[in-house]
């Protein structure tokens, strides 16, 4: 069995896309599943790094405002894409393609459909993205993670699956002591994880790096992951401050220690994250990103908020609040406990493994018709 994975651009694409990717592998084991990304993006050397092979697309999104003369140069792009990725499918010849959103998917899909092979859309958001919206009458099957998502794609191929998350976060069988001591801090302290996102928030990052004064006084510990973009400045800051217990670090590469230690979560409401949160179960202050297609990282965040799963903290007066509220929450075991509570209610087990069974569905119903 052939199959093609397409998108990526952030995190919150890539980890689904390899989630499921595995998931096949663990049920069809001589599958042959090769992605499709967009050159320059992070999903060409995170893919590798998972053990699968990938192709880059020159592909690049729309510049605003749509009439720029420079889009004419991204339409170029979009075309010799759509040229290069026939001849990728023509040779590699995939029995179905699944697209998880970003730059990539759209020549992808489109050629697939084109070719008549079957394709199914994993949509992460509570709020369909633009590609995804445009291929859905294209796609077999279209995999959500929230209700009413017939608002933008055909009812009849819905499937609410939700979001694949990294396995390794589920396998973790640590203490929060362990982890702690594991990470080099104190066990005993309350501890909070900051994470931006896979490239970094500055918004939360410049909340944090005012606050070091306000963790260190009130002895709260934090964890905190700045992007890569952000991670020198930051540095300096609590160099500056000199900072103890406030430790930047620009990548976490073991999450699942990092989510075990911590008693609270101050995140982005990017989907990936917003699903490991209601699967592990952890409190968390959400501060979505506005600089977001259809602003729907709100959508997101109030999907938990409205539900008493999450705190929500609106970008625009983060750099004021966020500290405080979070230091407050920190504090508070019963509410901790409550949310908690909540967002597990939210958790949609198996994702992966229910895409997996969809796509091998497809792949069956192909091959008998």
């Amino acid at each position: 069995m052939k199959m093609i994975i397409s998108g990526g651009g952030t995190g919150g694409h890539i980890f689904p896309a390899i989630s499921i990717a595995n998931a096949v592998k663990a049920k069809h084991p001589d599958a042959e599943i090769l992605f499709i990304g967009a050159e320059g993006r992070m999903e060409m050397t995170r893919v590798p790094e998972a053990g699968y092979d990938i192709k880059g697309l020159p592909v690049r999104g729309l510049i605003r405002p749509l009439w720029s003369p420079k889009n004419i140069g991204v339409m170029i792009d979009f075309i010799r894409s759509r040229q290069k990725v026939k001849k990728i499918i023509k040779e590699f010849r995939p029995q179905v393609v699944v697209g998880v959103g970003g730059y990539a998917s759209a020549p992808t899909l489109n050629a697939a459909a084109d070719m008549g092979i079957p394709c199914l859309i994993q949509e992460q958001n509570s709020y369909a993205g633009v590609t995804n919206k445009s291929l859905a009458k294209r796609a077999k099957k279209i995999c959500v993670a929230y209700d009413g998502m017939e608002r933008f794609f055909p009812a009849d191929r819905i499937i609410k699956t939700g979001n694949p998350v990294r396995q390794s976060l589920l396998a973790n069988d640590m203490t929060r002591a362990e982890a702690r001591t594991a990470l080099g801090l104190d066990t005993e302290l309350p501890t909070i994880l900051v994470i931006g996102g896979s490239l970094g928030a500055r918004t939360i990052n410049n909340a944090i790096a005012e606050g070091i004064e306000s963790f260190e006084e009130r002895k709260v510990q934090v964890i905190w992951q700045t992007g890569k973009y952000y991670i020198e400045e930051c540095e300096r800051i609590a160099r500056e401050k000199n900072a103890h217990l406030v430790r930047p670090q620009a990548f976490i590469s073991d999450m699942a220690t990092a989510y075990k230690a911590a008693d609270i979560v101050i995140s982005r409401a990017g989907a990936s994250s917003i699903s490991e949160l209601c699967l592990l179960g952890k409190a968390s202050v959400l501060v979505p990103s506005p600089n977001v297609a259809e602003d729907h990282q709100t959508k997101n965040a109030r999907a938990l908020s409205d539900r008493g799963a999450a705190l929500f903290i609106p970008d625009a007066i983060a750099r004021k609040t966020l500290v405080n509220e979070a230091i407050e929450l920190v504090s508070d075991p019963a509410t901790i406990t409550k949310l908690e509570v909540e967002v597990n209610k939210l958790a949609l087990p198996d994702s992966a493994d229910i895409i997996a069974d969809e796509v091998l569905k497809l792949v069956q119903d192909n091959t008998n018709s």
